[in-house]
């Protein structure tokens, strides 16, 4: 019984270890994707800030973050969350959900924030911001926030609304206090189309993210469980999370289709992730039937509302977090009672059902988005107070890869000394800490 035991742990810890690795190189797939998004010019900056995310935000959650959700949850302070070599394990894998979170953010912001501000509101948000919101839901005693005003627990299996509607929120509500770059919106309001230097990586970016969200939400459920071998949450947790991605892209092509009568790939590759971004609350719960209907709503929702924030906010969301993130997460976490098994018997809907089910997860994202907003705000408002939200005009028409990290990604588009790619124009004071290529 003992060596069962043991043997039961082992494999779910291995489990475990095995789906943190997978999620951690989603972070390859947030760097090509939003590296296609952005000009060639600002394509280092993208992919430093990817970097120093991880890097730094992991260090914030792990000497802070963990603490302040144990705190916040009920539960008492343990340095870095962790006392024993299985308690690491734990860490690490609530780091990469965590970490996800944080990177949505840098691709709202795209081509216009500095570094510094990027970096230190990263920082918050891996120590405080995060952790508070896992205390609202995934408490350490299980008795989030959510579950003491309703008196029923927030469903949301793998971070649908936790993670990636919070990184939409705060992707959002950071691009909106940033201002748009330059160039992107005309006097009257009318948008201008600054389209990403690479299609390819867009796409490849969006695959191995895909690749990487089994790990999300496959890898949530564990081999053994406690009446032993899970398969049949595995399958379901699996094909809900297959379809509900098939269906996000199709759905996402077909409304650009009809809207501009062309097939545009970015809403394609864009919609197939608002789809698995829909799903990840609720793939241990939904029927087959229902993971198509999340996918059809998410993947359908993205063109119209990137269009609305950017026609009727005028705000530059660059890397189109808000729909991917933002509001396919919480469609998806609202839909819970009513794709759920229980919810149909046969064309008959279970009212009763949708409706006890809905409540907690109203209040959930009601709880989670304001959260998100106000201290996002509260940030990125101090940050643009102190002149340290945004880079100068002059950085921004040259490009924050050189203004930000004195490199270009790209050198051999240039036409000469003073030009880096995409037609920024290198200031004079960068020109000449650079020196002459005769030198």
């Amino acid at each position: 019984m003992v060596l069962l035991q043991a043997s039961t742990e082992a494999l779910n810890y291995t489990w475990i270890l095995i789906v943190s690795f997978l999620i951690f190189f989603m972070h390859a797939g947030f760097a090509m994707l939003e590296a296609g998004q952005v000009r060639s010019k600002n394509v280092a900056n993208q992919l430093t800030k990817n970097l120093l995310t991880w890097s730094i935000g992991v260090v914030a959650f792990f000497l802070v973050g963990t603490g302040i959700a144990g705190i916040a949850g009920g539960g008492s302070f343990s340095w870095g969350g962790t006392a024993s070599g299985l308690g690491f394990i734990d860490f690490l894998y609530g780091a990469v959900f965590a970490m996800t979170g944080a990177t949505i953010v840098s691709g709202a912001v795209a081509g216009r924030a500095k570094l510094r501000a990027y970096i230190t509101y990263t920082i918050l948000l891996a120590a405080v911001i995060y952790p508070v919101v896992i205390s609202f839901t995934w408490s350490a005693t299980n008795t989030g926030l959510v579950e003491i005003i309703t008196g029923t627990p927030f469903t949301d299996f793998a971070g649908g609304m936790i993670v990636h509607g919070m990184g939409g929120i705060a992707g959002l509500t950071a691009a909106a206090i940033l201002g748009p770059r330059m160039g992107r919106f005309n006097e009257d309001g009318s948008a201008n189309v600054i389209p990403g230097h690479s299609m390819t990586f867009a796409v490849l970016g969006t695959l191995i993210l895909a690749f990487g969200w089994y790990g999300f939400n496959v890898g949530t459920s564990a081999i053994y469980g406690a009446d032993g071998f899970a398969a049949a949450q595995l399958g379901q947790v699996a094909i809900t999370t297959t379809l509900a991605m098939a269906m996000g892209a199709i759905a996402a092509g077909a409304v650009a289709w009809f809207q501009t009568g062309k097939v545009d790939t970015l809403y394609v590759a864009n919609g197939l992730l608002a789809g698995l971004v829909g799903i990840t609350a609720i793939p241990h719960t939904t029927i087959w039937q229902g993971a198509l209907i999340v996918g059809i709503i998410s993947g359908a929702q993205l063109p119209i509302v990137f269009k609305f924030v950017e026609t009727k906010l005028n705000i530059d969301d660059v890397c189109a977090v808000f729909p991917v993130h933002g509001s396919a997460g919480v469609i998806g976490t609202l839909l819970y009672s009513f794709v759920a098994a229980g919810a149909w018997s046969g064309w008959t809907p279970n009212v009763g059902f949708m409706i006890e089910g809905l409540i907690p997860q109203v209040v959930g994202v009601v709880v989670i988005g304001g959260w998100t907003l106000t201290a996002t705000a509260v940030v990125w408002y101090v940050l643009k107070a102190m002149g340290e939200a945004r880079v100068t005009p002059e950085h921004e028409q040259e490009g924050l890869d050189v203004s930000e990290h004195g490199v270009e990604t790209y050198p051999e588009f240039g036409s000469g000394e003073s030009v880096v790619a995409d037609g920024g124009i290198m200031s004079e004071d960068i020109e000449a800490t650079r020196g002459s290529k005769d030198d």
